[in-house]
Protein backbone atom coordinates (compact mmCIF):
# COMPACT_ATOMS: atom_id res chain seq x y z
CA UNK A 1 0.00 0.00 0.00
CA UNK A 2 1.25 3.48 -0.79
CA UNK A 3 2.56 5.95 1.77
CA UNK A 4 0.26 8.63 0.34
CA UNK A 5 -2.83 6.55 1.19
CA UNK A 6 -1.69 6.12 4.79
CA UNK A 7 -0.98 9.84 5.06
CA UNK A 8 -4.49 10.61 3.75
CA UNK A 9 -5.89 8.05 6.19
CA UNK A 10 -4.07 9.66 9.13
CA UNK A 11 -5.22 13.10 8.03
CA UNK A 12 -8.83 11.93 7.90
CA UNK A 13 -8.67 10.19 11.29
CA UNK A 14 -6.98 13.03 13.15
CA UNK A 15 -8.60 16.07 11.57
CA UNK A 16 -12.07 14.87 10.58
CA UNK A 17 -12.88 11.90 12.79
CA UNK A 18 -11.62 13.05 16.19
CA UNK A 19 -10.90 16.73 15.41
CA UNK A 20 -7.60 16.82 17.29
CA UNK A 21 -6.68 20.18 18.75
CA UNK A 22 -3.50 21.47 20.34
CA UNK A 23 -3.12 19.98 23.81
CA UNK A 24 -5.56 17.09 23.25
CA UNK A 25 -4.42 13.83 24.81
CA UNK A 26 -5.07 11.03 22.32
CA UNK A 27 -4.81 7.29 22.96
CA UNK A 28 -3.97 5.23 19.85
CA UNK A 29 -4.57 1.49 20.11
CA UNK A 30 -3.69 -1.20 17.55
CA UNK A 31 -1.59 -4.32 17.04
CA UNK A 32 2.01 -4.48 15.84
CA UNK A 33 0.61 -5.24 12.36
CA UNK A 34 -0.97 -1.77 12.34
CA UNK A 35 2.34 -0.02 12.95
CA UNK A 36 2.55 1.66 9.49
CA UNK A 37 -0.75 3.50 10.07
CA UNK A 38 -0.03 4.08 13.78
CA UNK A 39 3.18 5.82 12.78
CA UNK A 40 1.38 8.21 10.42
CA UNK A 41 -1.38 8.92 12.95
CA UNK A 42 1.27 9.56 15.62
CA UNK A 43 3.07 11.93 13.24
CA UNK A 44 -0.11 13.82 12.33
CA UNK A 45 -1.20 14.10 15.97
CA UNK A 46 2.13 15.68 16.88
CA UNK A 47 1.90 18.08 13.93
CA UNK A 48 -1.49 19.20 15.25
CA UNK A 49 -0.05 19.88 18.71
CA UNK A 50 -1.79 16.91 20.35
CA UNK A 51 -0.23 14.65 22.97
CA UNK A 52 -0.35 11.07 21.62
CA UNK A 53 0.29 7.81 23.43
CA UNK A 54 -0.17 4.36 21.94
CA UNK A 55 -0.38 0.68 22.77
CA UNK A 56 0.31 -2.17 20.33
CA UNK A 57 -0.84 -5.70 21.07
CA UNK A 58 1.34 -8.63 20.00
CA UNK A 59 0.67 -11.78 17.99
CA UNK A 60 -1.54 -14.25 19.90
CA UNK A 61 -1.82 -11.95 22.91
CA UNK A 62 -5.51 -12.79 23.39
CA UNK A 63 -4.82 -16.52 23.03
CA UNK A 64 -1.95 -16.47 25.51
CA UNK A 65 -4.01 -14.52 28.03
CA UNK A 66 -7.00 -16.83 27.56
CA UNK A 67 -4.91 -19.93 28.25
CA UNK A 68 -2.44 -18.72 30.86
CA UNK A 69 -4.42 -16.26 33.01
CA UNK A 70 -5.59 -18.42 35.89
CA UNK A 71 -6.28 -16.14 38.87
CA UNK A 72 -9.19 -13.76 39.39
CA UNK A 73 -6.68 -10.97 39.97
CA UNK A 74 -5.32 -11.50 36.46
CA UNK A 75 -8.78 -11.64 34.90
CA UNK A 76 -9.96 -8.56 36.79
CA UNK A 77 -6.92 -6.41 36.03
CA UNK A 78 -7.61 -3.51 33.67
CA UNK A 79 -4.82 -2.19 31.39
CA UNK A 80 -3.51 0.92 33.14
CA UNK A 81 -3.10 3.16 30.10
CA UNK A 82 -6.43 2.14 28.58
CA UNK A 83 -8.28 2.66 31.86
CA UNK A 84 -6.71 6.10 32.29
CA UNK A 85 -7.39 7.04 28.68
CA UNK A 86 -11.07 6.09 28.86
CA UNK A 87 -11.43 8.25 31.99
CA UNK A 88 -9.20 11.21 31.25
CA UNK A 89 -8.00 11.53 27.63
CA UNK A 90 -9.64 13.74 25.01
CA UNK A 91 -9.55 11.34 22.06
CA UNK A 92 -9.31 7.65 21.28
CA UNK A 93 -8.34 6.10 17.93
CA UNK A 94 -8.70 2.32 17.69
CA UNK A 95 -6.96 0.94 14.61
CA UNK A 96 -8.10 -2.65 14.25
CA UNK A 97 -5.30 -4.76 12.73
CA UNK A 98 -5.98 -8.38 13.71
CA UNK A 99 -3.58 -11.28 13.34
CA UNK A 100 -6.30 -13.89 13.86
CA UNK A 101 -9.97 -13.29 14.56
CA UNK A 102 -10.36 -16.57 16.44
CA UNK A 103 -7.93 -15.97 19.30
CA UNK A 104 -10.67 -15.32 21.87
CA UNK A 105 -12.18 -18.79 21.42
CA UNK A 106 -9.73 -20.11 24.02
CA UNK A 107 -11.38 -18.16 26.88
CA UNK A 108 -13.76 -20.34 28.92
CA UNK A 109 -17.27 -18.98 29.55
CA UNK A 110 -16.60 -18.81 33.31
CA UNK A 111 -13.45 -16.73 32.94
CA UNK A 112 -15.05 -14.65 30.20
CA UNK A 113 -17.85 -13.76 32.64
CA UNK A 114 -15.30 -12.63 35.25
CA UNK A 115 -13.55 -10.52 32.61
CA UNK A 116 -16.78 -8.93 31.41
CA UNK A 117 -17.83 -8.02 34.95
CA UNK A 118 -14.42 -6.44 35.64
CA UNK A 119 -14.43 -4.38 32.44
CA UNK A 120 -18.09 -3.25 32.75
CA UNK A 121 -17.35 0.01 34.67
CA UNK A 122 -14.66 0.99 32.16
CA UNK A 123 -17.03 0.11 29.32
CA UNK A 124 -19.79 2.25 30.81
CA UNK A 125 -17.40 5.16 31.29
CA UNK A 126 -16.36 4.82 27.66
CA UNK A 127 -19.97 4.82 26.40
CA UNK A 128 -20.90 7.80 28.59
CA UNK A 129 -17.91 9.90 27.51
CA UNK A 130 -18.22 8.91 23.85
CA UNK A 131 -21.89 9.83 24.10
CA UNK A 132 -21.32 13.40 25.22
CA UNK A 133 -18.18 13.71 23.05
CA UNK A 134 -15.92 14.46 26.02
CA UNK A 135 -14.04 11.50 24.55
CA UNK A 136 -13.77 11.97 20.80
CA UNK A 137 -13.37 8.47 19.40
CA UNK A 138 -13.11 6.61 16.14
CA UNK A 139 -12.68 2.96 15.20
CA UNK A 140 -11.01 2.10 11.90
CA UNK A 141 -9.31 -0.78 10.08
CA UNK A 142 -5.74 -1.37 8.92
CA UNK A 143 -6.01 -4.22 6.38
CA UNK A 144 -4.31 -7.46 7.46
CA UNK A 145 -4.04 -10.91 5.93
CA UNK A 146 -6.13 -12.49 8.71
CA UNK A 147 -9.05 -10.16 8.05
CA UNK A 148 -8.68 -10.52 4.27
CA UNK A 149 -8.88 -14.30 4.59
CA UNK A 150 -12.04 -14.03 6.72
CA UNK A 151 -13.53 -11.80 4.03
CA UNK A 152 -12.61 -14.25 1.27
CA UNK A 153 -10.28 -11.79 -0.47
CA UNK A 154 -6.62 -11.45 -1.29
CA UNK A 155 -4.79 -8.89 0.85
CA UNK A 156 -4.46 -6.53 -2.12
CA UNK A 157 -8.17 -6.82 -2.88
CA UNK A 158 -9.06 -6.26 0.77
CA UNK A 159 -6.84 -3.19 1.00
CA UNK A 160 -8.69 -1.68 -1.95
CA UNK A 161 -12.04 -2.56 -0.36
CA UNK A 162 -11.14 -0.89 2.96
CA UNK A 163 -9.63 2.26 1.47
CA UNK A 164 -12.49 2.70 -1.00
CA UNK A 165 -15.08 2.32 1.76
CA UNK A 166 -13.27 5.13 3.63
CA UNK A 167 -13.30 7.37 0.50
CA UNK A 168 -9.48 7.49 0.54
CA UNK A 169 -9.24 7.25 -3.25
CA UNK A 170 -11.41 10.37 -3.57
CA UNK A 171 -9.62 13.68 -4.22
CA UNK A 172 -11.09 15.10 -0.99
CA UNK A 173 -12.08 12.32 1.47
CA UNK A 174 -13.33 14.82 4.06
CA UNK A 175 -15.54 16.45 1.45
CA UNK A 176 -17.00 13.06 0.55
CA UNK A 177 -17.95 12.38 4.18
CA UNK A 178 -19.45 15.84 4.55
CA UNK A 179 -21.56 15.15 1.45
CA UNK A 180 -22.80 11.91 3.05
CA UNK A 181 -23.67 13.89 6.17
CA UNK A 182 -25.79 16.25 4.09
CA UNK A 183 -27.42 13.39 2.18
CA UNK A 184 -28.41 11.59 5.38
CA UNK A 185 -29.68 14.61 7.26
CA UNK A 186 -33.13 14.50 5.65
CA UNK A 187 -33.41 10.85 6.73
CA UNK A 188 -32.76 11.55 10.40
CA UNK A 189 -34.95 14.65 10.24
CA UNK A 190 -37.88 12.51 9.10
CA UNK A 191 -37.18 9.68 11.56
CA UNK A 192 -36.91 12.15 14.43
CA UNK A 193 -40.40 13.39 13.62
CA UNK A 194 -41.83 9.86 14.03
CA UNK A 195 -42.28 7.60 17.06
CA UNK A 196 -43.29 4.11 15.84
CA UNK A 197 -40.85 2.23 13.60
CA UNK A 198 -41.49 -1.15 11.99
CA UNK A 199 -38.99 -3.40 10.18
CA UNK A 200 -40.67 -5.95 7.90
CA UNK A 201 -39.48 -8.55 5.41
CA UNK A 202 -40.36 -12.15 4.60
CA UNK A 203 -38.20 -13.04 7.65
CA UNK A 204 -39.12 -10.36 10.19
CA UNK A 205 -41.88 -8.21 11.60
CA UNK A 206 -40.75 -6.12 14.55
CA UNK A 207 -41.95 -2.77 15.91
CA UNK A 208 -40.31 -0.43 18.39
CA UNK A 209 -40.94 3.03 19.80
CA UNK A 210 -38.53 5.97 19.63
CA UNK A 211 -40.49 8.55 21.65
CA UNK A 212 -37.95 10.80 23.37
CA UNK A 213 -35.07 9.16 21.52
CA UNK A 214 -32.82 10.66 18.84
CA UNK A 215 -31.87 9.22 15.46
CA UNK A 216 -28.22 10.01 14.80
CA UNK A 217 -26.58 10.81 11.47
CA UNK A 218 -23.39 8.71 11.41
CA UNK A 219 -21.06 10.14 8.79
CA UNK A 220 -17.55 9.10 9.80
CA UNK A 221 -16.82 11.01 12.98
CA UNK A 222 -17.16 8.01 15.30
CA UNK A 223 -16.38 5.11 12.94
CA UNK A 224 -14.33 5.06 9.77
CA UNK A 225 -15.91 4.01 7.51
CA UNK A 226 -19.44 4.95 8.42
CA UNK A 227 -22.73 5.34 6.63
CA UNK A 228 -25.71 4.59 8.86
CA UNK A 229 -28.51 6.21 10.80
CA UNK A 230 -29.19 4.79 14.25
CA UNK A 231 -31.01 5.20 17.54
CA UNK A 232 -31.68 3.40 20.81
CA UNK A 233 -35.29 2.16 21.02
CA UNK A 234 -37.40 2.67 24.12
CA UNK A 235 -36.32 -0.31 26.18
CA UNK A 236 -39.76 -1.89 26.81
CA UNK A 237 -41.23 -1.15 23.38
CA UNK A 238 -40.00 -3.79 20.91
CA UNK A 239 -42.57 -6.39 19.86
CA UNK A 240 -42.45 -9.14 17.26
CA UNK A 241 -39.73 -11.27 15.72
CA UNK A 242 -36.59 -10.54 13.74
CA UNK A 243 -34.29 -12.75 11.69
CA UNK A 244 -30.67 -11.85 10.93
CA UNK A 245 -29.38 -13.55 7.80
CA UNK A 246 -25.77 -12.37 7.94
CA UNK A 247 -23.35 -14.41 10.09
CA UNK A 248 -21.55 -12.72 12.98
CA UNK A 249 -18.54 -13.33 15.20
CA UNK A 250 -18.54 -13.06 18.98
CA UNK A 251 -15.21 -13.61 20.76
CA UNK A 252 -14.06 -15.70 17.79
CA UNK A 253 -17.22 -17.86 17.67
CA UNK A 254 -19.36 -17.70 14.55
CA UNK A 255 -23.16 -17.68 14.59
CA UNK A 256 -25.55 -17.73 11.66
CA UNK A 257 -29.30 -17.57 10.97
CA UNK A 258 -30.29 -15.95 14.26
CA UNK A 259 -33.98 -15.40 15.02
CA UNK A 260 -35.17 -13.49 18.08
CA UNK A 261 -38.71 -13.28 19.49
CA UNK A 262 -39.47 -10.17 21.53
CA UNK A 263 -42.24 -9.21 23.96
CA UNK A 264 -42.45 -5.85 25.73
CA UNK A 265 -38.85 -5.11 24.77
CA UNK A 266 -37.45 -8.35 26.17
CA UNK A 267 -35.99 -11.12 24.04
CA UNK A 268 -37.93 -14.13 25.34
CA UNK A 269 -36.86 -16.77 22.82
CA UNK A 270 -34.01 -17.25 20.38
CA UNK A 271 -32.68 -19.72 17.85
CA UNK A 272 -29.79 -19.99 15.41
CA UNK A 273 -29.04 -22.24 12.47
CA UNK A 274 -25.45 -22.39 13.72
CA UNK A 275 -23.92 -21.36 17.05
CA UNK A 276 -27.02 -21.45 19.25
CA UNK A 277 -24.89 -22.58 22.20
CA UNK A 278 -22.93 -19.32 21.89
CA UNK A 279 -26.17 -17.36 21.82
CA UNK A 280 -27.36 -19.21 24.94
CA UNK A 281 -24.28 -17.96 26.82
CA UNK A 282 -24.61 -14.43 25.50
CA UNK A 283 -28.15 -14.11 26.84
CA UNK A 284 -26.94 -14.85 30.37
CA UNK A 285 -25.12 -11.48 30.33
CA UNK A 286 -26.99 -8.79 32.23
CA UNK A 287 -28.81 -6.36 29.96
CA UNK A 288 -28.32 -8.52 26.86
CA UNK A 289 -32.00 -9.33 26.34
CA UNK A 290 -32.97 -5.78 25.35
CA UNK A 291 -32.03 -3.82 22.26
CA UNK A 292 -29.50 -1.04 22.65
CA UNK A 293 -29.58 0.03 19.01
CA UNK A 294 -31.68 -0.04 15.85
CA UNK A 295 -30.10 1.20 12.64
CA UNK A 296 -30.13 1.34 8.84
CA UNK A 297 -26.93 0.87 6.81
CA UNK A 298 -26.45 3.35 3.97
CA UNK A 299 -22.87 2.93 2.65
CA UNK A 300 -23.27 1.70 -0.93
CA UNK A 301 -19.49 1.33 -1.29
CA UNK A 302 -19.76 -1.56 1.15
CA UNK A 303 -21.55 -4.03 -1.10
CA UNK A 304 -20.35 -7.37 0.25
CA UNK A 305 -20.21 -9.20 3.57
CA UNK A 306 -16.72 -9.45 5.11
CA UNK A 307 -17.21 -10.78 8.68
CA UNK A 308 -16.06 -7.40 10.00
CA UNK A 309 -18.81 -5.61 11.90
CA UNK A 310 -17.16 -2.21 11.42
CA UNK A 311 -17.97 -2.56 7.71
CA UNK A 312 -20.85 -5.05 7.60
CA UNK A 313 -23.25 -3.01 9.74
CA UNK A 314 -23.00 -0.18 7.19
CA UNK A 315 -23.82 -2.30 4.14
CA UNK A 316 -26.13 -0.29 1.91
CA UNK A 317 -29.54 -1.97 1.92
CA UNK A 318 -29.27 -3.57 5.36
CA UNK A 319 -30.63 -3.00 8.84
CA UNK A 320 -29.04 -4.00 12.11
CA UNK A 321 -30.11 -4.20 15.72
CA UNK A 322 -27.73 -4.52 18.65
CA UNK A 323 -28.48 -6.31 21.88
CA UNK A 324 -27.12 -4.88 25.12
CA UNK A 325 -25.59 -1.50 25.82
CA UNK A 326 -27.50 1.42 24.36
CA UNK A 327 -26.28 4.86 23.28
CA UNK A 328 -26.71 7.65 25.85
CA UNK A 329 -26.42 10.24 23.07
CA UNK A 330 -29.55 8.72 21.51
CA UNK A 331 -31.36 8.72 24.84
CA UNK A 332 -30.84 5.00 25.49
CA UNK A 333 -30.96 3.73 29.08
CA UNK A 334 -30.08 0.03 28.80
CA UNK A 335 -26.71 -0.90 30.29
CA UNK A 336 -24.74 -4.05 29.62
CA UNK A 337 -21.19 -5.37 29.27
CA UNK A 338 -22.10 -6.32 25.70
CA UNK A 339 -23.11 -4.45 22.55
CA UNK A 340 -23.55 -7.00 19.77
CA UNK A 341 -24.76 -5.95 16.32
CA UNK A 342 -26.84 -8.35 14.22
CA UNK A 343 -27.46 -7.63 10.54
CA UNK A 344 -30.16 -8.46 8.00
CA UNK A 345 -30.47 -7.80 4.29
CA UNK A 346 -33.44 -5.66 3.24
CA UNK A 347 -33.01 -5.69 -0.54
CA UNK A 348 -35.36 -8.66 -1.10
CA UNK A 349 -38.75 -7.43 0.03
CA UNK A 350 -37.66 -5.39 3.03
CA UNK A 351 -39.87 -2.53 4.19
CA UNK A 352 -39.55 0.11 6.90
CA UNK A 353 -42.63 1.93 8.15
CA UNK A 354 -42.62 5.08 10.27
CA UNK A 355 -45.91 5.78 12.06
CA UNK A 356 -47.54 3.39 9.57
CA UNK A 357 -46.16 5.03 6.40
CA UNK A 358 -43.72 3.18 4.15
CA UNK A 359 -40.45 5.13 3.99
CA UNK A 360 -38.09 2.39 2.77
CA UNK A 361 -38.43 -0.48 0.30
CA UNK A 362 -36.00 -3.12 -0.98
CA UNK A 363 -32.92 -1.50 0.54
CA UNK A 364 -33.64 2.15 -0.29
CA UNK A 365 -35.40 5.09 1.33
CA UNK A 366 -38.36 6.19 -0.75
CA UNK A 367 -38.42 9.92 -0.03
Amino acid sequence: MSQSILEKYAELLCNYCVELKEGDKVYIQSSTLGEPLVREVYRKALQLGAIPEFNLSIREQERIFSIEAKTEAQLQHLPTLQKTAMAEFDAYILIKAPFNLREQTYMTPERSAIRQKATAPMQKNYFDRAGDRSLKRTFCMYPTLGQAQEAGMSLEEYEHFVFNACCLFDPDPTGSWLQLKADQQHIVDLLNSKTEIQYQSPMMDIKFNTQGRTWINSHGTTNMPSGEVYTSPVEESAEGFVHFNYPLLFEGHEMEGITLWVEKGEIVKWDAQRGKEVLDKIFTIEGSRRFGEAAVGTNTRINRFTKNILFDEKIGGSIHMAIGQSYPQAGGKNTSAIHLDMISDMTQGGVIRADGTVIYENGRFTF
